[in-house]
């Protein structure tokens, strides 16, 4: 894929996913805000039940891999997850299609959990790990989408705080260089999760099929159906063999169950 080089910052569009994304996370947050004034104990069993726990997802809780990454409670926090969400699924938006976008950021928010779950998981063994670390909000998403910019278009250059430029390649490198130095800090969990979803971002665009997974998957099917149509093809044509032979007649049918001319072996055609 090409790369793209120097641009002035500037927040994309605001459409497609991208505006769908944003507006889910807003409606999520305002929502939890306003149970919070109105009905506090409501809230935190809301709160308890929508983040991401790896004790109690272990328990039956399967919802929370899709529910956390809308879970905000700090309004700054929140705006600069959003607005982040906002620039880098837009910058995507405008060089990919829409459900490409929604693959990465889905599988990065999914690569959050399984690195959490690991983490939870090897914490029995290893106590210096320490317990288990709720997750909210949609960091893990946006360090994905980083990540993807940053190896499809390294070149691109950002304002890092509206002041310093700063290469796409460059500012990955530096979020990933923070996490891994939290690895060794008390936020040991949140930050390996956060790496997980920089990593299966990374392995969606190693992998993700470049006309959608929707496409893939229609294709898949199509060939199992074509390779099933072949297989009766073939079953049809040994049955006609043993036909024809018991009426003192000799045919024959090549690997693909096509009859060949009795008259030359090379010569072949569609029976």
């Amino acid at each position: 894929m090409p790369r793209i080089g120097s641009s002035p910052f500037s927040f994309p569009g605001f459409r497609g996913v991208t505006r769908q994304l944003v507006l889910v996370n807003l409606a999520c947050f305002f929502a939890l805000l306003i149970l919070k004034v109105t009905a506090p104990t409501l809230f935190v069993s809301a709160a308890g039940l929508l983040l991401f726990v790896p004790s109690a997802f272990l328990h039956g809780a399967l919802w929370q891999p899709l529910t956390y990454s809308f879970i905000h409670f700090d309004p700054l926090g929140t705006a600069f997850e959003l607005l982040s969400l906002w620039f880098l699924a837009g910058f995507l938006e405008d060089l990919h299609n829409s459900k490409w976008v929604i693959g990465l950021y889905a599988s990065a928010v999914l690569g959050t959990v399984a690195a959490a779950l690991a983490i939870y998981a090897m914490s029995g063994t290893f106590s210096f790990l320490g317990g288990e670390v709720p997750l909210y909000g949609c960091f893990g998403g946006i360090f994905g989408m980083l990540v993807a910019i940053g190896v499809l278009y390294g070149d691109m250059e950002f304002l890092l705080l509206f002041t310093i430029g700063i290469k796409a390649r460059h500012l990955a490198i530096i979020y990933a260089l923070i996490s891994i130095a939290m690895l060794f800090g008390a936020q040991k969990a949140y930050a390996f999760a956060q790496l997980g979803g920089a990593a299966a971002g990374l392995l969606w665009i190693r992998l993700a099929p470049r006309r959608g997974v929707s496409f893939a998957f229609s294709e898949s099917v199509y060939g199992l159906r074509n390779r099933y149509y072949r297989w009766k093809r073939r079953r049809a044509a040994r049955k006609f063999e043993v036909y024809m032979k018991s009426k003192g007649r000799t045919v024959r049918f090549d690997g693909q169950g096509r009859q060949l001319d009795e008259d030359s072996d090379d010569k072949k055609r569609w029976n």
